[in-house]
């Protein structure tokens, strides 16, 4: 079971190292900032639907980013939150995450794919209906996706892409005990998104 952990938290580590990664990005001619949010849902590993197709029953959720890109390489800090993550009726899991993410987007006039690779924070909340105690959990976690931005006006563009999200095994970073076997996290998210360019 997902315990509480109240010593630790890694969500301000998350948010530095994301600010880290910002500034060691390099900027490209003509790199742009942008703001997006998303919506979207979860599939496969831990989540209610068994894979982004095979889900009669999806639990959506929704999320922002805010970054800069270039022609080519970029970054962005990025976070999700899905309420109901399992589906189970006994029991509310939410699962928030919070990641900083390295991109590479080549530029092709308004189309701009990309894929992406970051690290941040996971956090799992599991509240039980029936006895009503609530656990808490956050984990180091990684994740790596891709997908497409189009611009249908200069600042203004759609965005849908798909993202593989875990949290590490048994390690030990920096002094600090990073997740365990029984308790990580794996999910995949699809999702669909508007995007604006500053």
């Amino acid at each position: 079971m997902l315990h509480q952990r109240r010593l630790f938290s890694p969500w301000p580590r998350a948010a530095a190292m994301a600010l880290l990664l910002c500034v060691f990005v390099p900027r490209g001619a003509h790199a742009q900032g942008f703001i997006s949010a998303s919506y979207g849902y979860n599939f496969g590993g831990d989540a209610g639907c068994r894979t982004a197709t095979d889900c009669k029953n999806k639990n959506w959720n929704w999320g922002g980013s805010l970054g800069a890109v270039g022609s080519v390489v970029g970054f962005e800090a990025e976070w999700t939150h899905e309420g109901e993550f399992t589906g189970d009726v006994s029991t509310r899991t939410s699962v928030t995450t919070l990641m900083g993410n390295f991109m590479l987007a080549p530029r092709f006039g308004p189309v701009q794919p990309f894929g992406l690779a970051g690290i941040g924070s996971i956090k799992t909340t599991v509240d039980d209906r029936l006895l009503a105690t609530s656990d808490s959990k956050n984990q180091i976690g990684w994740t790596v996706g891709g997908g497409l931005m189009l611009f249908v006006a200069k600042h203004v563009g759609l965005k849908g892409d798909v993202r593989y999200y875990h949290s590490f095994q048994a390690l030990d970073l920096l002094g600090f005990d990073i997740g365990d076997d029984r308790n990580k996290i794996d999910f995949g998210r699809a999702g669909l998104g508007v995007v604006l360019r500053f």
